[in-house]
């Protein structure tokens, strides 16, 4: 087995079987000649060096270089379509002794020192086909798959390995070539079966390779990576039963059982970043734990494996525990979620791009003409007429069982069999669909948990609201400490009023809680749409869910008592309606049995007798099958009349009718129900979600609030100082002075943080510049326009859940008089959008609170197996 590295990850190719010089020329042209004559064996000649040639090239030891390899292969195909010639000429078997001194020998590709020399031409028609896999195998391991071409090349010829050993396995060489005494497990049905599996997983390993490359999304690199590892794994089973088990070098058994881990765990890890781009946090932290299980598992009993693999899969185990611990951050933070159980997840989806490539194409002889003289043509012609006329017998009687499936399938249906019985006994149960969605409904907390979830609603409007007021009461502060210096100084205070520069955040304060209360009154509607409909749903609380489906129930009142007579014969009818569905199964494959081992050329090389005589004995085989299935479908009509008479006296006892219009009713209700509670919770978590956003905008406007007070401190501060310049130029007496000392005194504490270097700047714009402060940048309007749509019937143009609208910033209608030293300067968090849907921002610091909640999801989790390795 050598192995090699490709673009990222190690993959693995097959070695050849080795054998010996073997003459084909002399035991076949002896056969020829005794078999039919001299001179049949003269004119075969050129034939028969053909095939010797063609032996003598499969011998030969391949190159590793790519165009060697394509000659080798094309070596092999050549050399296979002249087997297929010779074996129908040729008897070439221990017990048919026609052909003699002639024995071809193969040495194990896995344990060289293990051989088999036999007299069958299966054997060798067994070994080519296995070397062909082998070398479509290496083709492809020297591809580079660092480009698209060479990924192409590279998965084309694991699919075309693939179907090289599907081809040994699927039509009986390999079972034909141990039958005749092969004993070497290479060419054995199980291990063409597990290399066909290998080669598959290797291809799809390059469509993911692909995928990852070309940046698909998570989802669909999931699905590719789950396939990877279902071959793998089919793989790693077949080597872990006989005769496979202890054949196989135990480095060689922990490759692939280490890659089956890898490619699940990393089916894992791109199925979890979906989920936690869909905010599914719960079920994330589930998958990435079932994962690097997986993993370390399987590390355990690697043993022996390459650097570069263990490499590689330590990496994703890296990534896995960083996004794991990033996950479990957030859940404990913000989201709260119940991480699911990991046995009630479900499987992970798989998406199989690749299958065995079919080598009939390739390895068609017909159009060969060796040893085309050994044959007459009318034999040839016989032979396809023979294989029509069975065909026909086949194709006629299978489409009568199928449509006698179909029969009974759509009479039961008719007679509402066997649900009818199965609820008389308390099997009840609902149509899978619906059966779903109540599950999803109760997963998800269910009409008795949407009264926490309204308090959550309640609880978010709360701080909002808190958080609106705070901010307000900061602008208001500062807007009185403005116009008391105002007062104060008079015409001497040039700064701007707060009023005008405060204008739009007040404007977008308003717009807040106008859309506060907006949001109330749908919080309104929805309380109110859970109390009115709450009856309504309360059936999706039962559980199981069936306890609220309406059962057959005894008769009050029994005449004869013969109930149990009347259910004991439908249900021995059904029975016996089985039995007969069964039996159809296998006479279908029976059918099919009978043509796979109909080989009469043979017979007619043989040339006894004609062959219409010969066509007439071997078809009457089919005769004996063809009456089982007509007695089987007459026996299955007259048990359906049987069964409808039955079911009518069952009806009529047991009230049936009835209990079809309840149970109508009440799969209505409950799917009403359902469609109810689905309705009322995206409105609840479109509310929750609105309040989020929203408590994210306000908070944010509360931080500029900060920054913009700050900045107003320290021109307040620096205005204080030049007007007492000027005061003590004009030489002001003293009590002046004094004065102006107690004005001054009522200014903020000079103790306060300074400011950042940028908050220097002066007010007037510098020349050629932007002549706007920068407190006057204008803001793009945020994504979150409109969260919450219109519910319970709220008019389409007024969404009751109003989105919050930041204005624009206009330009002071007050500028300073030039050269004016003082102004605002800017200051952090004012300039630029205060939300960006985009591209999130870290959270702003500020004093108002984190969002005590999160809106949990619309969605119900998976269900789902764990990964188990085999």
């Amino acid at each position: 087995m050598a192995s090699a590295a490709g673009s990222s990850n190690l993959m693995l190719a097959i070695h050849e079987k080795k054998t010996t010089p073997t003459d084909l020329y002399r035991p076949l042209r002896l056969y020829i000649a005794s078999a039919y004559s001299e001179r049949e064996a003269a004119s075969a000649d050129d034939d028969l060096s053909a095939v010797r040639d063609l032996r003598a090239a499969v011998e030969q030891p391949s190159l590793p270089d790519p165009s060697s390899l394509e000659q080798r292969r094309d070596a092999l195909l050549a050399y296979a379509r002249a087997l297929a010639l010779v074996e129908p000429r040729f008897p070439i078997s221990p017990d048919r002794a026609h052909v003699h001194s002639l024995t071809f020998t193969w040495h194990d590709a896995f344990k060289g020192n293990k051989k088999c020399a036999l007299a069958s031409i299966h054997l060798e028609k067994a070994a080519v086909l296995f070397n062909l896999g082998a070398v479509y195998s290496q083709i492809a391991l020297a591809a580079d798959r660092s480009t698209d071409v060479g990924i192409r090349t590279a998965c084309g010829a694991f699919q075309s390995a693939a179907g090289a050993f599907a081809w040994l396995r699927e039509s009986g060489v390999a079972a034909k070539a141990v039958a005749a005494g092969a004993t070497t497990v290479d060419v054995s049905p199980e291990c063409a079966g597990m290399l066909e599996k290998l080669m598959l997983a290797q291809a799809q390993e390059c469509f993911f390779e692909k995928v990852i490359a070309g940046g698909k999304p998570p989802a669909l690199c999931s699905k590719v990576a789950r396939q990877v590892g279902i071959f793998y794994e089919e793989a790693y089973a077949a080597l872990s039963a006989p005769p496979l088990s202890q054949h196989f070098d135990k480095t060689w058994v922990s490759h692939v059982q280490l890659k089956a881990a890898q490619f699940y765990a990393d089916a894992c890890y791109r199925y979890s970043l979906d989920l936690h781009e869909k905010e599914e946090i719960a079920e994330e932290i589930a998958r990435l734990k079932i994962g690097m299980s997986a993993l370390a598992d399987a590390k355990k009993a690697a043993k022996g494996v390459a650097a570069q693999l263990l490499d590689s899969v330590n990496k994703l185990e890296s990534n896995m525990k960083t996004n794991l611990e990033r996950a479990m951050k957030e859940n404990d933070r913000v989201y709260l979620m119940r991480v699911p159980a990991a046995g009630s997840l479900g499987a992970l989806p798989a998406a199989s791009l690749v299958k065995p490539t079919s080598l009939a194409e390739v390895l068609d002889a017909s159009k060969e003409r060796l040893f085309s003289s050994l044959v007459p043509d009318g034999s040839m012609k016989a032979l396809s007429k023979y294989t029509e006329m069975v065909d026909n017998i086949i194709r006629t009687q299978a489409e009568k069982l199928q449509q006698a499936s179909e029969i009974t399938r759509v009479r039961l249906k008719e007679m509402d069999l066997p649900d009818s019985i199965l609820s008389l006994e308390g099997n009840i149960a609902l149509p899978l669909d619906l059966k779903e969605d109540v599950e999803a409904v109760q997963i998800s907390g269910g009409p008795a948990g949407l009264d926490s979830e309204l308090q959550q609603l309640r609880d978010l409007r709360r701080v909002n609201q808190e958080l609106l007021v705070q901010t307000e009461e900061l602008l208001q502060k500062e807007a009185n400490e403005d116009a008391q210096f105002r007062t104060q100084f008079g015409s001497r205070w040039t700064r701007p009023q707060s009023s005008t520069l405060t204008k739009n955040i007040q404007d977008r304060l308003n717009l807040f809680a106008a859309n506060i209360k907006k949001a109330a009154d749908s919080d309104s509607l929805i309380e109110r749409g859970v109390k009115e409909n709450y009856p309504l749903m309360s059936i999706l609380d039962k559980r199981p869910i069936e306890s609220a489906l309406p059962s057959i129930s005894r008769p009050i009142m029994s005449l004869d008592g013969n109930e149990d007579a009347i259910v004991g014969a439908l249900k021995q009818s059904l029975r016996q309606l089985e039995s007969l569905g069964a039996q159809r199964a296998g006479l279908e494959d029976m059918l099919k049995e009978m043509k796979r081992k109909d080989d009469i050329l043979p017979k007619l090389m043989a040339g006894v007798g004609s062959h219409d005589d010969l066509f007439k004995k071997e078809i009457a085989k089919y005769d004996s099958i063809c009456a089982e299935i007509g007695d089987n479908i007459v026996a299955q009509e007259q048990l359906l009349l049987q069964i409808q008479a039955q079911n009518e006296q069952f009806a009529a006892v047991f009230n049936i009718e009835d209990y079809k219009a309840a149970r109508e009713r009440c799969y209505k209700q409950i799917a009403a129900a359902v469609a109810k509670y689905r309705e009322i919770k995206k409105n609840i978590n479109e509310g929750l979600n609105f309040y989020v956003t929203l408590q994210e905008a306000i908070g944010k406007i509360k931080q500029q609030c900060s920054d913009f007070i700050m900045t107003r401190n320290i021109q307040c501060r620096e205005m204080i100082e030049d007007v007492q310049r000027k005061l003590a130029g004009f030489n002001f007496s003293s009590s002046s002075h004094s004065s102006m000392q107690r004005n001054a005194s009522v200014l903020p504490d000079q103790s306060s943080p300074s400011p950042p270097p940028h908050a220097q700047a002066p007010y007037a714009a510098p020349p050629g510049g932007d002549s706007r402060p920068g407190y006057s940048q204008p803001e793009p309007r945020p994504a979150y326009s409109q969260p919450y749509p219109p519910s319970y019937g709220a008019p389409p143009q007024q969404p009751p859940y109003g989105a919050p609208h930041p204005g624009q910033y206009q330009q002071p209608p007050h500028q300073p008089p030039p050269g004016h030293d003082y102004g605002q300067p800017a200051y952090p968090g004012w300039r630029g959008p205060y939300y960006n849907a985009h591209q999130p921002q870290p959270q702003q610091p500020g004093p108002y609170p984190q969002p005590p909640y999160n809106a949990p999801g619309a969605y119900p989790p998976h269900q789902s197996n764990y990964y188990r390795p085999q």
